[in-house]
């Protein structure tokens, strides 16, 4: 099934349980461009979220998070969620929301031998427990989405071709699933249990990151909001990310001002839209990552 606009749950004639049915019965992909939407409740199945422009507040677990261009998050098959878009600028969503028994075979087969298939191809197996945080859209991910979405546009929803999309979508979470785990055992802790609950929180302190990057954040902050003191933090942090807090919160403010200053935006109005306390230490930061001046990376493009 596939969606170009986001249904109005403020609607007096919106039929709520009708439509959340809908999501145990069979992919659905929504593709649509929206200046403001709000669902304070939603208990889903497995499901993609990114946004191709604008950004989408999602909150999970008690935390919030934005999901901006090139970036994208997993939701858990059965995970409570509340999204919003604020009212204001366009934001054109791309959500992908996986029919259980749909998923899991695809798991199954990306995650057994093929002599195993052979003796028992439609076996049945379970779903991984994806860690639900913040993950770059990098190229191969990137061209698979555009593919989906130029199928959908020039023919609409055809199960025989979206099927195969989201069969590769899918196949490319599990390689997601197995970088999150190999991660989770970078961190310095004995007991397996203990790795992946840090690993957790060391997650939401990253999309804090990502997420309020264009405030003043400061390592309380940050400790608070992942349940970690001010010295754990740092030190599995750098452990698992190879890098500070605060080095890879610049790394994130310095990546959307280069974006930025591409859409030739006023080096002030960067300077203040990516957190920074002045044009001349946005500019200082700039030249330290980029080894020019923001007025010259600009002329480059």
């Amino acid at each position: 099934m596939y969606f170009t606009s986001l249904p109005d749950h403020s609607n007096p004639l919106f039929d709520e349980q009708l439509h959340f049915s809908r999501f145990k019965k069979q992919n659905i992909i929504f593709n649509a461009l929206s200046k403001e939407s709000h669902c304070d409740h939603h208990v889903g199945c497995l499901s993609f979220k990114t946004v191709l422009s604008g950004e989408e507040w999602y909150g999970v677990s008690n935390r919030h998070l934005a999901v901006r261009p090139g970036q994208f998050l997993i939701l858990n098959n059965d995970q409570n969620y509340s999204c919003h878009i604020d009212k204001g600028e366009s934001v054109r969503t791309l959500s992908v929301f996986f029919k259980k028994e749909f998923a899991s075979s695809v798991f199954c087969n990306a995650l057994t031998n093929e002599e195993t298939l052979l003796n028992n191809p439609f076996r049945d197996g379970d779903t991984p427990e994806f860690f639900q945080t913040l993950r770059s859209v990098d190229s191969t991910l990137l061209l698979q989405l555009k593919n989906l979405v130029a199928s959908l546009e020039r023919e609409g929803y055809n199960s025989f071709t979206v099927d195969e999309y989201l069969v590769f979508l899918l196949n490319y979470l599990v390689t997601v699933h197995q970088s999150d785990s190999n991660l989770s055992k970078k961190v310095n802790a004995v007991k397996s249990s203990t790795k992946i609950e840090l690993y957790k929180r060391l997650c939401i302190a990253k999309d804090f990151l990502h997420s309020y990057y264009h405030d003043k954040v400061d390592l309380n902050a940050i400790s608070a909001a992942a349940c970690l003191s001010v010295p754990q933090l740092v030190r599995q942090f750098k452990s698992v990310f190879h890098t500070t807090p605060h080095q890879y919160l610049m790394k994130i403010r310095l990546q959307r001002a280069a974006e930025l200053l591409k859409n030739e935006i006023p080096v002030n109005e960067i300077a203040w839209c990516c957190g920074f306390e002045n044009v001349s230490a946005f500019c200082r930061a700039f030249k330290s990552e980029y080894r020019v001046q923001p007025g010259r990376y600009l002329k480059q493009f």
